[in-house]
């Protein structure tokens, strides 16, 4: 039998694309990632499916903690805080150097402590320290923070920016945290047949220690530590304390019944935005999209979270209080937002308020 030689053949295949899933092209390539959302012809839209413009809805719970003045739980998408505030008394035997102020008479309900007493009142707490926050991202709220690690620089930073928030604003009224004291007429002292009343003297202070504990961290933390901070302290409830002339110390009254709300003269909201750029074209995002003099192409996001937060060389803070008034603008990095794009910031910062503002009124 003879075997006849086959005919060489060869079998041509079509290249197959390199598909990646999202998590993985997220972890390769971040930049790249982000910019192919954000410059769909279907409509700029982050990965978590926002656009530029939106923020994440917030949620918020008082009276979360029993052994607190006041307390708060906020949360906005996978970030969560809590916050309670507790109040210490500070007597003025206990102040280096303390003079009181001359011609300072306490406030009656009601009355308005005028605009140079609140300058003096504002200068003044700041001086004592009588504000005193403190940040802690607790282990495991992100990937960055593990067990076993110093006070990160982070926590440390948002410390300062919200003390310096606390006194920017001026929302905490002094003479809430003074504990006056008259001291009663002897009875065998009196002019031309009336009583001798005695001025009435600032025995002690109320500090407020505010502690901010971050259970989850997905970016945007000075937002939502500010928020916590505040709603803790507007449902704070000081007890009614006096000075003791016999014991030579300052009482309270444990009944909640007595106590007495802390009042907050306004409601400062900020919200953090982010430039975010990418070298090449596109078609931007929050209606200020467009090229930079280098080529590039930028995209301005709002409440960034963990993964946006990383790759934006650019953050900005609008902090806006009662009647769109703008309380505060911090800048870091970069120089790409101009004017007129600070303008379209400001207002989606006003907007912001007025969630903030209906959540807590809800809550």
């Amino acid at each position: 039998m003879t075997l006849k030689p086959t005919p060489n053949t060869t079998t041509t295949r079509t290249p197959q694309p390199l598909t990646l899933p999202p998590h993985i092209f997220a972890k390769l390539s971040p930049h790249a990632y982000l910019a192919a959302h954000l410059d769909s012809p279907n409509g700029s839209l982050r990965p978590s499916g926002r656009t530029p413009s939106q923020s994440r809805p917030p949620t918020i719970h008082t009276n979360a903690l029993t052994h607190a003045h006041g307390s708060a739980v906020i949360r906005c998408g996978d970030t969560a805080v809590v916050c309670g505030v507790r109040g210490e008394i500070l007597k003025v035997d206990d102040i280096a150097g303390w003079t009181p102020r001359e011609g300072l008479e306490p406030l009656r309900d009601g009355t308005d402590d005028g605009v140079k007493r609140r300058k003096k009142d504002s200068e003044e707490l700041a001086q004592l320290g009588l504000l005193v926050p403190n940040l802690e991202l607790a282990t495991g709220c992100s990937p960055a923070h593990l067990p076993g690690g110093p006070p990160s620089p982070l926590a440390q930073a948002l410390s300062q920016r919200v003390l310096t928030l606390l006194h920017t604003s001026n929302i905490i009224d002094l003479e809430q945290l003074r504990i006056w004291h008259r001291p009663p007429s002897p009875a065998d002292v009196s002019m031309e047949g009336q009583e001798l009343v005695l001025e009435a003297e600032v025995k002690a202070f109320w500090v407020l220690y505010m502690d901010v504990w971050f259970i989850s961290l997905d970016g945007n933390a000075f937002d939502a530590a500010w928020l916590a901070l505040l709603a803790a302290v507007r449902n704070t409830r000081l007890p009614r304390a006096w000075w003791d002339g016999e014991r030579e110390g300052v009482l309270c009254d444990e009944r909640l019944s007595e106590s007495q709300r802390l009042r907050v003269r306004d409601f400062p909201v900020p919200l953090s935005f982010g430039v975010f750029t990418m070298p090449g074209g596109g078609k931007g995002g929050l209606g200020m999209g467009e090229k930079g003099k280098t080529g590039d192409e930028k995209w301005i996001l709002a409440d960034m979270d963990g993964f946006e937060e990383a790759l934006c060389l650019e953050i900005i803070t609008v902090v806006v209080g009662e009647g769109d008034r703008v309380v505060k603008i911090e800048k870091s990095g970069g120089g790409a937002v101009r004017g007129g794009e600070l303008r379209g910031l400001v207002r989606l910062a006003r907007e912001r308020r007025e969630v903030w503002v209906g959540v807590l009124e809800g809550g």
